[in-house]
């Protein structure tokens, strides 16, 4: 699959973003939703985590000693047992979602206690910028940019992740204030 040449860079300032909370969780156990087609988060935290599963319509199959993919679509509910995972990588997928409340009641169901849910999504502000850099310069993917239903801001992510159980949560922007980066607890 070919990308937009300005995908790969925003993945990885994404990662870049996770990867310091996943080196300083010994042996975890990792859910990646919204993998992607290439699982790039759970084949670059490999080295990091004990065990990671990834999901998503477009998951590519991988079966490891540590790693599996699970090629689902992202509905009401997670396939997985209560308190199964102590942590929850989300980047660049809460705005797609029709229910994101009923999907963040589900990571907390399978976080265990004291787990983390991190993740990114765009803020308000990027709308206009990525539209532009999607319709206009076919540099960002336009598909996945006509699928956002929502954008964030810190006061809008901060309510729904409080609304849904999570707690301590922290927030701040990167990328130009194009982008929230957040990590909430699991008391």
């Amino acid at each position: 699959m070919r990308e937009p040449v300005l995908e790969p860079l925003l993945r990885k300032m994404r990662i870049a973003k996770v990867l310091p909370l996943l080196r300083l969780i010994p042996h975890c156990r990792l859910l990646d939703i919204g993998c992607g087609w290439e699982a790039r988060l759970l084949l670059d935290v490999e080295p990091y985590i004990a065990s990671g599963v990834g999901i998503d319509c477009k998951a590519p199959l991988i079966r490891t000693e540590k790693l599996r993919t699970v090629r689902v679509r992202l509905s009401e509910t997670l396939p997985f047992m209560d308190n199964s995972f102590d942590v929850v990588s989300m980047l660049a997928v809460l705005e797609h979602l029709d229910c994101p409340e009923s999907m963040l009641q589900e990571i907390f169901r399978v976080l265990r206690p004291n787990g983390f849910l991190v993740g990114t999504v765009p803020s308000k502000i990027a709308k206009p910028v990525l539209e532009f850099l999607s319709y206009r310069l076919g540099i960002v993917n336009e598909d996945e940019i006509r699928d956002h239903k929502q954008y964030y801001n810190r006061d809008s992510i901060v309510a729904l992740l409080t609304k849904t159980g999570f707690t301590d949560i922290k927030h701040q922007y990167f990328q130009f204030a194009m982008n929230n980066y957040f990590v909430a607890s699991v008391l």
